[in-house]
């Protein structure tokens, strides 16, 4: 298989062997050793790199990207952030006069993460900068620089442009798949419903760097656009499977506000870019985060196998721990969540407030008709082996009003939908205390009480 990409601006064919070898493994091979590896797994930020494509620039964590990944696509390396004349690129510059780096391991990639948000306008330094992590300087003299750099006229060799080269021929004989619509994803995945599927990667990237597996035939989900768009009808949003986490939170800024600022702490910027929802509900994980809060939306899966599409509630696709309800040959296709869900609050408790796993996750969307409570959507996340709804109490709520009183009485009810495990991000007792409370804190917060991030000094 032959790609074609940008690579810091000149034209770049490769003969890709191996489908699942990473960017950054073939970079350093190149030679371009700026763009270093320390976790491996997308946590550190050592290696990210800039990916354009026809949704723009985006910052990407080199490690969890595979070669297929870059076709037709513009990429930009530490190497190629200052200008072909060794002009300093203004973040750079900044990094220096602020005093941004000691031992420099992690500068690279600050500066590339850095470089990515200057091209975007992007001014929420503290997000954009989540994923990148440095031992050394500490954030303060980074953020500085980003924020001098900040009015800096973004330089002229940043601005990439993805380019049109030949297509990859779609024959048994590559060592990938690359499909360019769901038709031909369907169609081939029912002949190979072993095949492993690969969005982002940021999940199926760990199997490789971390697992060693060796993932047999595999298809690359990326160019099928009509997987990445997300539709309105009077009443809902149809999400494509292959929508990014990045980009579904932009588009439930305004229609669901409380699910936007938790996918706000999903990951990192560079995962957020690549992470897909589809992937992240087909993953089937416990502590999923978006998972609670699409079950609480009354969200509905729809999975496509060959020419057929079958609708189900999203609740009922995780059925145990490491299964779920889908056929050999069978893809996650799109999700429905409606466009009003005024009750809906999310809560996220994890050790670290960024870029870390939930203990728990939790979210309500509760109805209230003549002060008390007429319907009850709760799931949570890391109580059980996969996200689950809270039944009993949802019943115990229903017909009482949002009082500290009638809260506190519903909530033994929780330890009848759950017996959490110990593990070692939590205990069984301290989930169910954090669950307990963040019961708690949506009645609160109903009533008028702010909450603990909103209060000011």
């Amino acid at each position: 298989m032959d790609i074609t990409f940008l690579l810091n601006g000149e034209t770049r064919s490769v003969a890709v062997t191996d489908p699942t070898q990473s960017v950054l493994d073939w970079l350093r091979a190149e030679g371009l050793s700026g763009t270093k590896e320390g976790c491996n797994e997308g946590d550190c930020g050592a290696c990210s790199v800039l990916l354009t494509d026809g949704d723009g620039t985006k910052p990407l964590n080199a490690c969890l990207m595979m070669m297929p990944h870059l076709q037709g696509k513009a990429l930009r390396t530490v190497e190629g952030i200052a200008g072909p004349d060794g002009t300093l690129h203004p973040v750079q510059q900044a990094m220096i006069d602020h005093h941004g780096s000691q031992c420099g391991f992690c500068t690279p990639g600050f500066v590339v993460t850095m470089a990515g948000a200057h091209l975007n306008g992007a001014s929420d330094f503290d997000d954009q900068l989540a994923g990148n992590l440095c031992r050394c300087t500490g954030y303060a003299p980074i953020i500085r620089a980003a924020k001098v750099a900040q009015s800096a006229p973004v330089p002229d060799w940043m601005r990439d442009h993805p380019v049109e080269f030949a297509e990859i021929s779609l024959t048994d004989g590559q060592p990938a798949f690359l499909p360019r619509s769901s038709d031909e994803l369907a169609a081939w995945y029912l002949d190979h419903p072993n095949a492993t599927l690969i969005a982002g990667a940021t999940d199926v990237g760990l199997w490789v760097t971390k697992q060693l597996r060796d993932l047999g035939k595999v298809a690359f989900l990326g160019g099928c656009s009509d997987l990445q768009q997300i539709r309105e009808t009077p009443d809902s949003f149809i999400i494509g499977a292959g929508v990014t986490i990045a980009a579904l939170r932009k588009a439930m800024t305004t229609p669901h506000p409380s699910f936007a600022e938790l996918l706000r702490r999903f990951a990192s910027e560079q995962v957020r870019q690549a992470a897909t929802i589809g992937g992240n509900i087909a993953n089937g994980s416990p502590i999923g985060d978006s998972a609670p809060a699409l079950i609480a939306m009354g969200a509905k899966l729809t999975l496509r196998r060959g020419d057929a599409l079958r609708t189900i509630a999203l609740e009922d696709f995780f059925i145990e721990y490491g299964k779920q309800d889908r056929a050999p040959g069978e893809f996650v296709h799109s999700l429905t969540i409606p466009k009003s869900a005024p009750g809906l609050a999310c809560y996220k408790l994890s050790k670290r407030f960024d870029q870390d796993i939930s203990a728990v996750c939790g979210c309500l969307n509760l109805t209230q008709e003549g002060g008390k409570t007429a319907s009850a959507r709760i799931a949570f996340g890391g109580m059980a082996g996969t996200p689950k709804r809270a039944h009993a109490l949802e019943a115990a709520l229903i017909g009482q009003p949002l009082s500290e009183a009638a809260i506190t009485a519903a909530l033994p009810a929780l330890e009848e939908d759950f017996q959490p495990m110990s593990d070692m991000r939590a205990s069984s007792a301290y989930r169910m205390q954090a669950a307990k409370a963040m019961v708690l804190r949506y009645g609160r917060e109903a009533r008028g009480q702010p909450s603990i991030l909103e209060v000011q000094p």
